[in-house]
């Protein structure tokens, strides 16, 4: 009797990963879950790429914006940044935080690409990235108008994943 439960063991490892897998057909890969969603964008202070001057959270938008963390050295940020371009055009905010990188490397790509940023801050170190929870580049954040998280999104953005990201959007 033993003997015959242990054959059927294999069959039942296999339905029980079928059923795992199935349960996560249609989600959103990108989507990454944050302990930052419907908080407050954490305190910052860093310096603007553009004038040296140090920006805090209070001088980020009071509208609904992106917080989208790039790089030079982001192969999925070259592929990203056109359609960021293509956001910025239509009016979407934008507040670029330059991830740890050199900002000679960035100015040039800002230059070379076009800025769709409304600010571009320094995060030479990575602290303000560990405290939004940052795993890579490029990562983006959906702030609402009351300055809370209220989506994140990791990898790049296109148009196929716009419409998503554009609904928390508000």
């Amino acid at each position: 009797m033993m003997r015959r439960v242990v054959l059927f063991l294999p069959l039942v490892a296999f339905l029980a990963l079928g059923v795992m897998f199935y349960s996560q057909l249609g989600k959103d890969v990108n989507a990454m879950p944050s302990a930052l969603i419907g908080q407050k964008v954490p305190s910052f202070t860093l310096v603007s790429l553009e004038s040296d001057e140090l920006v805090t959270h209070d001088n980020l938008p009071n509208g609904p914006y992106l917080l989208n963390f790039w790089g030079t050295w982001c192969p999925a940020c070259h592929i990203e940044h056109p359609f960021l371009n293509i956001l910025a055009q239509s009016g979407i905010a934008i507040i670029g935080i330059d991830y740890k990188d050199q900002k000679i490397l960035a100015q040039q790509w800002l230059q070379e690409k076009g800025n769709p940023y409304q600010q571009v801050l320094m995060d030479e170190l990575g602290h303000f990235g560990l405290d939004m929870g940052v795993t890579g580049a490029p990562e983006t954040f959906v702030i609402d108008s009351q300055g809370s998280v209220v989506y994140r999104h990791q990898g790049a953005i296109n148009a196929q994943n716009w419409p998503i990201i554009r609904g928390y959007l508000r």
